[in-house]
């Protein structure tokens, strides 16, 4: 008699049947077992193929991998090694399998079957396969099978892995098909021939969390056919192929997943598929983050960001037809972002940044539209660039900074720019050639080192309230007669140098597009401007006006005299007002006018309304013609301190060029100036300070502000600041009656109402509030009324049918504790 290998034990339900018994072989124990029955297996290979079609436990005896299931070939030919048709539990065995034309394992049972700690070593079709109709689950096992696929799905399968491995596959790791259903976590898929994930066919769906897929010969998620899968905190890197490949009608949603070192498209998307990414993060992509193709494809990505591009292809790329939205997304280290192409194809995109692009930013071509919305560009050679007919979009409140050119219109593209904004371009801000259009509103211009508008070849271009300022050029060049301008300004209105001795801002070359139909290159400047025709069309002049002064005075002042409390500030600036309005009108009338020292020092706790009296008092010199703009620029000891001799003055002078025309606020100030200076570069930003102050004494006005005390080591630091900072205004703090105004200001501003009850017990808070270090004044007020908003939700929220009443009124328990 062989060896006794298999102990079958009773359930205790069962009890009343029959005894248990040991038997030599699997097969044996399995045929005289019921159900419920525990088969506990000792350590050994059984050389077997295995049936097991009762619902019962096998489990390793000395536990996972002590116990194998390693058949001769001759008895699983046209077979598996291990078959489980009923609802069992297998624990803890390695299963061989050689079969090329079977699976190694079969799940066939529609009664949910559960293998965990098995191990799957196959040269099989299949390592483990879930038969049509099955429904097991996987725990804590592995799958190896160089041969074949690792895990496959057939027709309206349900199966769940957790905590699982395919170690290795000769093709797809896991194959979902055929109206299949999975649902895996913590999943790992590497070594594969094929796609790391496959997902085919109608109703088949995968749901993944806390998966990754990596070292595959192949895509890292391959869906088509109207598959749908859906990952969670999930990653794909290290890939040779697409990280996502989607094709005929298919549907992904990642949300917090990961995508890297990915040697193509991170993703790829053909046939009207849709793909949905939330919180995702694309970067060591080797093509393309999106590459986006087909009528009726879509991709939405939200909060999404795309960086560290290992190819020169464009990030994002849009075209035959396909769409595009994106939301809270950030676009860096880019060659170049986002590329749209053809007509149909659009992009949507919504309060995203776009920085470190080494070339276009945004590019629109072949009749496509992009729509952008609350964007930020910084840092690319050309902003946006709309590069022929049919080309254009809308763009809205956008910025666009520190680039080569801002934006492009050519060849007769056509977009709309409204309430946007460029600043710091080192050629041209807006730069239209070669019958392009375009329509700009209320567009502004700033710190360029060409001209802030420059139009071209006669372009039609229309111009309404478009402002430019300190362009190195001029605010506005147009070569010839076409551009129409309406209420356009200009710091400098003056006629500017004719074209012919200025040369062209520099076009970028195009990028390659991601893959083998890539459009042909954009030719260069020569071929897109013409020659300047010598008969040019009769039409009017464009006319640039001035910048228009500011608000009048009283407007200002009558915004400072509604501020809270602040009666001595309000009278010292009233003061200094009609000190310079006297001295005006004193030199028209051939007198001679006092000359106030404009340069002030505030000093005072925090949040005592200093930056806003600040700002209006800029505004107000501007009004009076003492300041050109009266604008306001803040800055504070990060701002101006540089980390090596020299590079403070560049700092401190830079800042002061920004305010030239109007206030330079410099809050904090006395940190220029540490008790224990030593080395400290603070005294360049003050000697630096006070030679500006001097050379352009008529330009800008300095406020420096910080507590009383401080200010005093600060003014001592060099001989010059006193003399240049005569005037000294103390902003004292609010009492708790004034604390009390600006909560009901708040709540006035925001639509809520204060109880009777809840102003006293308001007075009372702010009566009894600390007033040591961190106390904020004003700021202490609107933190308040915050703390008490949110509470007021927490209470308001949990009644049935709130009233109006009820969502307006802040009761007494709506305080901060």
């Amino acid at each position: 008699m062989g060896e006794l290998r298999v102990r079958v034990t009773q359930d205790s339900a069962s009890r009343w049947r029959r005894r248990g018994g040991e038997y030599a072989t699997l097969r044996e124990a399995l045929e005289v077992a019921e159900p419920g029955d525990t088969l506990t297996v000792r350590a050994g290979t059984f050389r077997e193929a295995v049936l097991v079609d009762k619902p019962v436990t096998l489990v390793a005896e000395q536990g996972p991998g002590s116990v194998r299931i390693s058949p001769p070939e001759s008895a699983v030919r046209g077979g598996t090694a291990l078959t489980v048709t009923a609802a069992a539990s297998v624990r803890g065995l390695v299963v061989d399998g050689s079969d090329r034309s079977a699976p190694a394992v079969l799940l066939a049972g529609a009664d949910g079957a559960v293998l965990a700690d098995c191990r799957v070593e196959a040269s099989s079709s299949v390592g483990v396969e879930f038969a049509d109709g099955a429904r097991a689950r996987l725990v804590g096992c592995t799958v190896e099978n160089p041969a074949g696929l690792g895990v496959r799905l057939r027709a309206q399968a349900q199966a769940e892995l957790v905590d699982c491995e395919v170690a290795a596959a000769g093709q797809s790791g896991v194959a979902v098909l055929a109206g299949s259903r999975l649902r895996a976590e913590r999943l790992k898929v590497r070594r594969t021939g094929g796609a790391g994930v496959l997902l085919a066919d109608p109703g088949t769906l995968a749901e993944l969390t806390g998966c990754e897929v990596s070292e595959v010969r192949g895509s890292g998620v391959q869906a088509e056919a109207q598959a749908v899968g859906r990952l969670t905190d999930c990653t794909v890197h290290r890939v040779t192929g697409n990280g996502l490949s989607l094709d005929t009608g298919a549907e992904l949603e990642l949300a917090s997943c990961r995508i890297h070192d990915v040697p193509e498209n991170a993703a790829d998307l053909r046939g009207g598929a849709k793909l949905t990414l939330r919180q995702v993060t694309v970067h060591g992509f080797g093509r393309g983050a999106l590459s986006i193709w087909d009528g009726g494809t879509k991709v939405l990505a939200e909060g999404c960001r795309f960086h560290s591009a290992q190819g020169d292809y464009p990030a994002l790329w849009v075209s035959d037809g396909a769409a595009l939205e994106l939301a809270d997304c950030a676009l860096d280290d880019l060659p170049d972002a986002l590329f749209v192409l053809d007509q149909g194809s659009s992009a949507a995109v919504r309060d995203c940044s776009f920085s470190a692009i080494r070339s276009s930013a945004v590019s629109v071509s072949g009749g496509a539209s992009a729509d952008l919305a609350g964007c930020r560009i910084q840092g690319a050679g050309t902003g946006l660039w709309f590069r022929d007919h049919g080309s254009g979009g809308l763009l809205t409140d956008c910025e666009i900074a520190d680039v080569a050119t801002g934006v492009i219109v050519t060849k007769g593209a056509d977009p709309v720019l409204r309430e946007c904004t460029v600043r710091g371009a080192s050629e041209s801000g807006v730069y239209v050639s070669a019958q392009g259009r375009g329509e700009f509103e209320a567009v502004r211009v700033s710190q360029g080192g060409g001209f802030g508008f420059h139009v071209i070849d006669g372009c039609r271009t229309k111009l309404v309230r478009c402002r430019a300022e300190r362009n190195a050029r001029a605010g506005f060049e147009f070569s010839e007669p076409g551009p129409v301008a309406e209420g356009c300004t200009s710091d400098d209105a003056a006629p500017l140098p004719p074209l012919a001795a200025v040369p062209a801002p520099v076009l970028p070359a195009p990028a390659l597009a991601p893959l083998a139909a890539r459009p042909p290159a954009a030719p260069p400047l020569a071929a897109l401007v013409p020659a300047v025709q010598t008969t040019a069309p009769a039409l009017a002049p464009a006319v640039i006006a001035p910048i228009p002064d500011c608000r009048p005075a009283e407007v200002a002042l009558a915004e400072l005299d509604a501020l809270v409390g602040l009666a001595t500030v309000k009278q010292e600036v009233r003061t200094l007002i009609d000190l310079i309005s006297v001295g005006r009108a004193r030199q028209r009338a051939g007198l001679k006018a006092p000359s106030p020292r404009r340069h002030l020092v505030f000093t005072g706790a925090p949040g005592t309304g200093k930056t806003t009296v600040a700002r209006l008092y800029g505004e107000i010199l501007a009004s009076l013609g003492v300041l050109q703009r009266g604008h306001l620029v803040e800055v504070a000891r990060l701002d101006l301190v540089g980390e090596h001799v020299g590079s403070t003055a560049i700092r401190t002078a830079a800042a002061f060029d920004r305010s030239r025309g109007g206030v330079l606020f410099i809050d904090e100030a006395y940190a220029l100036a540490p008790e224990d200076a030593g080395r400290d570069f603070g005294r360049e930003a003050i000697d630096t300070l006070v030679k500006l102050m001097e050379d352009h004494r008529d330009e800008a006005v300095v406020i420096v502000a910080g507590y009383t005390a401080e200010m005093e080591r600060f003014l001592a630091a060099n001989p010059g600041l006193s003399s240049r900072f005569s005037r000294t205004v103390t902003f004292p703090d609010y009492t708790a009656d004034e604390l009390l105004d600006i909560a009901r200001a708040q709540a006035a501003e925001h639509e809520y109402r204060l109880a009777d009850a809840t102003e006293t017990a308001l007075l009372g808070h702010f009566t009894a509030i600390d007033r040591s270090t961190g106390f904020g004044n004003g700021r202490t007020a609107r933190q308040v009324f915050e703390t008490m908003v949110e509470r007021h939700a927490s209470r308001v929220a949990h009644l049935p049918s709130p009233t109006t009443e009820d969502l307006q009124l802040l009761v007494p328990a709506d305080l901060p504790g």
